[in-house]
């Protein structure tokens, strides 16, 4: 299998796997919710993480349904192993390491999978429109595809405090440096369109919260440790002055202890159909 040069920005760090199973915990009942799955379906997740999302799409599919979590770092694939073996669910999931641009997957499986999801994969590929086609040839006829990522410009949190705006689009910027595209999210569509689903849906499936709420100090703390991940990174390119970062991020860790404090965001979302021709072979 080629090796991809794709590059996630945030790292497999243990405060970062932390993270991801926190973020996990705040949308995957939201997500299962817009999936509206039926039962029975047989489901390919692409860049399954820590495996938490797959899991609950399987208990939501049920004995007679299927899904194989396809994951390319080796470290979050054993993390994920780790959990469904502690949460003793080894027969929900299938985890396979492989890269989202060469689906590790037989000639017999090509075509034959109900549902093929990813989620926050494209915005850290180099080139999408390869993962979608990879997405595509997964899918039966009449199968569909699923894609929700980030716009990262429609992120706002208020009171805002100071330095932030700076702060996020040195953020912004990184992605850029990578070559991945920090607005993916309202090219979901279109990148679907173009690798051949039909019939697309799109919507935005809300990410905030307010201080008050039981789950805001999540959602803050997913917010900060999204930037730190890329922060040494962010300082390393001159996106950002360190002294700038340093406060910025202090000023973050006072605005989440505000009263009126208020983080508003979106997850786009993007789905359709495969349709084919009689005796194609695409």
């Amino acid at each position: 299998m080629q090796e991809s040069k794709d590059t996630y920005i945030h790292g497999t760090s243990e405060e970062e796997q932390k993270r991801l199973s926190l973020l996990n915990d705040l949308l995957n009942q939201s997500c299962l919710k817009e999936m509206k799955l039926e039962g029975g379906e047989k489901i390919l997740d692409v860049g399954s993480g820590l495996g938490q999302f797959s899991r609950a799409m399987a208990k939501a599919v049920g004995t007679k349904g299927k899904v194989i979590g396809i994951e390319r770092d080796v470290e979050q694939l054993k993390l994920a192993n780790i959990l469904t073996e502690q949460a003793q669910e080894n027969d929900l999931v299938t985890f396979r390491q492989g890269d989202a641009n060469h689906l590790p997957l037989s000639k017999e499986e090509w075509g034959t999978y109900d549902l093929v999801h990813a989620r926050f994969v494209l915005e850290h590929l180099t080139h999408p429109e390869k993962a979608v086609a990879q997405m595509v040839k997964a899918t039966k006829t009449g199968g569909r595809v699923i894609a929700s990522d980030d716009d990262h410009a429609i992120f706002r949190i208020t009171p805002e405090p100071p330095g932030f705006t700076t702060l996020w689009e040195a953020y912004m910027r990184s992605y850029d440096r990578l070559g991945n595209d920090p607005f993916i999210g309202r090219r979901l569509v279109s990148l679907l369109y173009e690798g051949g689903v039909r019939n697309i849906r799109n919507t935005i499936l809300f990410f905030g919260d307010c201080a008050g709420n039981s789950t805001f100090e999540a959602y803050a703390d997913n917010m900060i440790g999204v930037i730190a991940g890329a922060g040494e990174y962010m300082v390393s390119q001159s996106l950002i002055h360190p002294y700038s970062y340093q406060k910025s991020m202090e000023a973050l860790q006072e605005w989440k202890q505000l009263p009126d404090a208020a983080l508003w965001y979106g997850l786009c979302w993007a789905e359709g159909t495969v349709e084919r021709k009689l005796n194609s072979n695409s």
